[in-house]
């Protein structure tokens, strides 16, 4: 009788139950299963290895690419936006250009700001009970007064004044105002 070990060769043939023999087939080796060495893991082999860290480095170059496209994509829609609101804030300036070339727009802006009339116009003022001016009145800017010095700077400028000449106070040719009779 032969074993398992021996080879197939000194096997006999098995035959069907009709007597008939069957033709022999060779026999496919079939793939042994495959020993994990410690547990349930995942063995990985070099290639494996490999592969994954290709796939790392892929990933990360596109990763790299895909964020420098996204910020240049938000930085080219805030230059967009500022675009935008520079051509919306040139229509408005071009207009009011185009409203400050009108003498009747000028006229218009020197009676509501200035309360200015035209020559055999009477122009009214409301004042109320306390002083003030009533209704729409124009309000020029205060000039901007210069800090006030100490004394011993205001003092000292004065003589530093006083050693040079006065260039308005001197004649000149062209002058005939100032010329003095002899």
């Amino acid at each position: 009788m032969a074993g398992r070990g021996s080879s197939p060769s000194s096997r006999r043939p098995t035959g069907r139950r009709d007597g008939r023999s069957t033709p022999r087939t060779t026999a496919r080796p079939q793939a042994a299963p495959v020993a994990s060495s410690g547990g349930s893991g995942t063995r990985f082999t070099t290639r494996a290895l490999i592969l994954l860290g290709v796939a790392v480095m892929l990933i990360a170059s596109y990763t790299t690419s895909v964020h420098a496209w996204w910020q240049q994509r938000s930085e080219i829609a805030a230059l967009e936006a500022q675009n935008r609101q520079t051509q919306q804030d040139i229509a408005q300036l071009e207009d009011q250009e185009r409203r400050w070339s009108d003498p009747a727009y000028i006229r218009q802006q020197a009676r509501e700001r200035f309360g200015w009339v035209m020559p055999g116009e009477i122009g009214y003022r409301v004042i109320g009970v306390d002083g003030e001016l009533k209704g729409q009145s124009s309000t020029l800017e205060e000039p901007e007064v210069a800090p006030r010095r100490p004394w011993v700077e205001r003092l000292w400028g004065s003589v530093e004044a006083a050693g040079t000449p006065d260039r308005a106070a001197e004649p000149t040719d062209a002058d005939p105002e100032l010329e003095t009779d002899e």
